[in-house]
């Protein structure tokens, strides 16, 4: 059957036999839709994602491959230049976390273009290049646009099969996994059989109760229960903004990144951090600004928003109701997010785009949730659980064990005095901070009097009268 060219299938046939062809010979160049504009991705050669297998990004053998156009590439490849003036081609590989393969057109089309020139070869045969006057002109136009010359971005798309396949949704968390991730803890078994379906729906829950029992301790923790790793983009490049993704301050990588050795030979694309399940904690700081991708005006970067960041995740807003943003504001932001488990976000350029949503959200505050919301947001979040007061029995044991954490010998009637008199007489309630908090404080009534560090009638007196002072 005869084939006409303006058949995709045979155009896209023709396409892979050129680029098979100049591979072999060693003169790979950028395809004419490789280099469409700086920004857009490039065309793919094979899925991102394995159907079935669970997700690793793998090492681009190819331009196409990368998800990303040369364009951009070039991009990066100027501007780290135009700042360190020479590298070997593999540090600028390095540079970019893409293979040799990959950026070796690239650095030959610029050569070819006079932007760079071989200044050296090094010990082991790399070629060193150094940019040449045009080539820093060029590369000042770029930095000035943008600043970014880290490691190449991933594509909004690779990103968001990335967020399907690591998805918190299809994560099983069994009671066995609660109870691993809450040791250490005092936490009855009645929270935790109210938790885990919480957990397992992978969608939000209200920790409500009184101040000091634990509800950050408890949302922190609730990540563990999943014990699983994922892969995250270092950054994403959507309709021409760099935007960060990975944050360190937040996110925790599992394993040594700087070995590229074993990544390489893992076939691992190093664009992507191995990171644990991200937990992101939001306060009474908390502004709108927070929610939206926000550019640097100086540096021209994006900053991805906390709900970006906590993507296969937990996302805990702490102190819910004390934000400087009114509640009604922070909630109508998002019932369509937590109901759709996608968002829609504003790029700086004014472009709307649609993103993956999908965290266990966990609002924590010491107010009733029908007091902050209405019915329309609390059905959107289906677990409200009450964090209660400890009972006498865990509070002693709580003692107990931040005797043995602050190096007190354990003194029973003590503790005993204390609870009669400064607890029952008064009947003040229990709190779980508290053993820590007095223990603390005796500490340092001890070190003043240059005590040995003994639990005494005295210490727990003063303890008690400095810390219950204008409390109820």
């Amino acid at each position: 059957m005869v084939t006409s060219a303006e058949d995709p299938q045979s155009q896209n046939g023709l396409d892979d036999l050129f680029d098979r062809v100049n591979q072999l010979l060693g003169t790979t160049a950028p395809r004419s839709d490789d280099a469409d504009g700086d920004c857009g991705e490039a065309p793919r050669d094979r899925p991102p994602v394995d159907p079935g297998q669970p997700f690793t990004p793998r090492q681009p053998q190819t331009i196409r491959e990368s998800g990303i156009s040369a364009a951009l590439i070039e991009r990066l490849i100027m501007k780290y230049l135009y700042q360190v003036g020479l590298s070997a081609s593999r540090g600028i590989a390095a540079q970019m976390k893409l293979p040799f393969k990959v950026i070796e057109p690239i650095l030959k089309q610029l050569r070819s273009d006079k932007q760079i020139d071989l200044a050296d070869t090094t010990n082991t045969g790399d070629s060193e290049y150094m940019v040449t006057d045009s080539g820093r002109d060029r590369g000042k136009r770029y930095h000035e646009e943008c600043t970014y010359f880290g490691a190449a971005p991933v594509s909004l798309q690779d990103y968001i099969n990335s967020v399907s396949a690591q998805s918190i949704a299809g994560q099983i968390v069994t009671a066995e996994d609660l109870k691993k991730a809450f040791d250490g803890l005092i936490i009855n078994q009645d929270m935790l059989d109210r938790l885990g379906p919480a957990v397992n729906s992978g969608r939000g829950m209200f920790l409500f109760g009184e101040p000091g029992n634990g509800k950050t301790s408890i949302a922190e923790r609730v990540i563990d229960a999943f014990g699983t790793s994922i892969w995250l983009p270092r950054a994403l490049y959507i309709e021409g903004e760099m935007i960060r993704l990975y944050d360190p301050g937040i996110h925790e990588v599992v394993e040594d990144q700087s070995a590229g050795g074993l990544l390489d030979s893992q076939q691992i694309d190093r664009r992507w951090v191995r990171i644990k399940r991200p937990t992101v904690i939001a306060g009474g700081e908390l502004t709108m600004s927070e929610l939206e991708i926000t550019k640097n005006e100086v540096s021209k970067i994006c900053e991805s928003p906390l709900q970006l960041k906590s993507n296969c995740g937990t996302l805990v807003i702490d102190d819910f109701g004390r934000q400087t943003m009114p509640v009604d504001v922070l909630l109508n932001r998002w019932i369509v997010p937590l109901e759709k488990r996608y968002d829609f976000m504003n790029l700086p350029s004014g472009k709307k785009i649609q993103v993956p949503f999908d965290q266990l959200i966990i609002f924590s505050t010491n107010l009733e949730p029908k007091d902050l919301v209405d019915g329309a947001f609390l059905r959107r979040i289906p677990y409200k659980i009450e964090v209660p007061d400890p009972s006498e029995a865990e509070f002693r044991q709580l003692f107990s064990i931040m005797c043995g954490v602050l190096n007190f010998e354990e003194k029973p009637e003590c503790i005993e005095y204390l609870i009669e008199t400064h607890y029952r007489t008064v009947n003040r309630p229990f709190r779980l901070c508290q053993p820590r908090d007095l223990l603390l404080q005796v500490q340092n009534y001890c070190n003043y009097h240059q005590k040995p560090h003994e639990i005494s009638i005295e210490s727990f007196d003063c303890a008690v009268e400095n810390y219950f002072s204008v409390m109820m």
